[in-house]
């Protein structure tokens, strides 16, 4: 991996860790997250020169903490009352040093803490909507950008900024203070949320919504590493298991999902040796250790999908016939117009294509499915498997005008262009 990207997700994995730092000491999280970007744009210029500190973490913080403390004091006068208190505890010696790369002291303790999970939880507060939770929290600690959550979520990028703007004021106007929720309800839900925005980082970094690359693997590797600690802290919980199980399972196959130059290769056509065996074994355990020892929930059934796709030696020996009936319970307890498309996959396997096909007919008139190249992708699939040709090129082209990816716009235009009148 080359020296930019390398720094580039050093930077990623730092900045929730940062901005959690100032927000856990001083509040303010829009003013922090502004300081946390300034201090990342600092590094970004500075270390590809001087190198990288020794403890770049500390060396952010002192920076962010730095750039805080203006913006405190050329505020309002509310804010030059904030910076008083900063300073006399700078002062008394209870503060951060405000020298760029100061990696000791007294504070040296709490800038070794990592409070990711900590602002997880703060951006998944009950005061927020859950499109702004989930929204915030991707781009506060997944490090998305404004486009990258838009496309996410389905929607235009103005609207976005403007719901991460609210999320922002909501989060100052509400004054939280930086502890994890009680347990109890609250924190049951502020823990789906969580589950959530891990989902969509992962989902985001696997297929890439949009650019030049299918994948981007900082990002998955992030939303591993935080279902990993997620895991970690609430250990008992089956569903953070599961989501845990269902990324290892399905990042396990990331280097055969493309070729040497960058080209799509679909799940019948990879290449099967270069899946992670190490993944693949720690996703089944998990999955095996917790489905069917609590209550179910959709992370533990696309893991156990997931898991029959990764255990089955090459395609044609998947069990389709299991993976369907966990899609139509899957289908039950968390139903969705992307749910209804896998499931239609399956049925094409188990029943045949035509029958694919009339499953397919149930999402038609789906507004959620408007705009979304898979659903014309699936379509062109199982009409070419039927032996509509025509059909299929044209839903092929449809599909590949509808996505923003180029792997994917290649593939599919390749696919049409391989069924030519």
């Amino acid at each position: 991996m080359s020296e930019p990207r390398v720094l580039d997700g050093l930077l990623r994995e730092l900045a929730p860790q940062v901005l959690g730092a100032l927000v856990r000491r001083y509040g303010q999280f829009d003013a922090a997250e502004d300081a946390t970007q300034e201090a990342l744009l600092a590094a970004a210029l500075q270390w590809p020169r001087e190198g990288v500190p020794g403890n770049p973490r500390s060396w952010l913080i002192s920076v962010a903490t730095r750039r805080l403390v203006d913006e405190f004091r050329s505020d309002s006068a509310r804010r030059r009352r904030e910076a008083a208190t900063v300073l006399a505890e700078s002062r008394s010696g209870t503060a951060a040093g405000l020298t760029a790369g100061a990696e000791d002291g007294p504070d040296t303790e709490a800038r070794d803490r990592d409070d990711t999970l900590a602002l997880l939880f703060l951006c998944a507060h009950p005061s927020l909507s859950p499109p702004s939770q989930l929204a915030l929290t991707l781009r506060a600690v997944g490090g998305l950008t404004t486009g990258e959550i838009a496309a996410a979520f389905l929607v235009p990028e103005a609207t976005m900024a403007q719901r991460i703007s609210r999320a922002k004021q909501s989060i100052r106007r509400s004054g939280q203070d930086f502890p994890p929720p009680a347990p109890g309800a609250e924190r049951a839900e502020r823990l789906r949320v969580v589950r959530q925005v891990l989902y969509l980082i992962f989902n985001e970094g696997y297929t890439a919504s949009g650019g030049p690359e299918l994948q981007r693997a900082e990002l998955t590797g992030e939303a591993v590493r935080l279902a990993r600690m997620l895991h970690g802290l609430v250990p008992g919980d089956h569903e953070t298991a599961g989501l845990l199980a269902l990324m290892l399972l399905t990042d396990a196959r990331r280097d055969a999902r493309t070729t040497a130059g960058g080209e799509l290769v679909p799940l019948d056509q990879q290449d099967r040796s270069r899946w992670s065996k190490e993944k693949i074994t720690e996703g089944v355990a998990l999955v095996s250790a917790t489905l069917g020892r609590g209550p179910i929930g959709p992370y533990q059934v696309q893991a156990a999908i997931a898991a029959l796709h990764d255990e089955a030696a090459s395609d044609g020996e998947t069990d389709w016939a299991q993976i369907l009936a966990l899609y139509e319970v899957l289908e039950r307890i968390s139903p969705g117009p992307i749910v209804t498309l896998n499931r239609a996959v399956a049925v094409a396997r188990t029943q045949g294509p035509l029958a694919g096909l009339t499953v397919l007919g149930d999402l038609a008139g789906d507004e959620r499915m408007a705009g979304n190249h898979r659903l014309a992708a699936v379509r062109a699939h199982l009409l070419e498997q039927a032996g509509f040709a025509d059909q299929a090129r044209d839903e092929y082209l449809a599909a590949a005008k509808l996505t923003t990816s180029a792997p994917e716009r290649r593939y599919l235009t390749a696919r049409a262009a391989g069924l030519q009148r």
